[in-house]
């Protein structure tokens, strides 16, 4: 994959993910992972969505792995799975 530029990492942090479609058919170990905690976070809080500046900071990754992760959050989003949001600076989900 291409390197991203500064400005794309960043507004990915600020994004959100969007849980669209319950189910882990075809994913693999990290896509399961983040299907499991946008699951979670439905069961717990009544929506089905999270800050992935959140997720980051909850499976704890460094280096390698933060370029997976957002890879397999690529994956999930081009299988329709979940949506990436792009927060506008004024707008707040509730």
């Amino acid at each position: 994959m291409a390197r991203r530029t500064k400005e794309e990492a960043q507004r990915t942090i600020k994004a959100v993910a969007v849980l669209i479609r319950n189910t882990t058919w075809k994913c693999g170990r990290i896509e399961r992972l983040v299907i499991k905690y946008l699951q979670a976070h439905l069961r717990r809080n009544g929506y089905p969505w999270s800050y992935i500046r959140d997720m980051v900071q909850y499976f704890k990754l460094q280096g390698k792995q933060k370029s997976e992760f957002f890879d397999a959050l690529r994956r999930l989003e081009r299988r329709r799975i979940i949506k990436i949001e792009m927060l506008k600076p004024e707008s707040a989900l509730s």
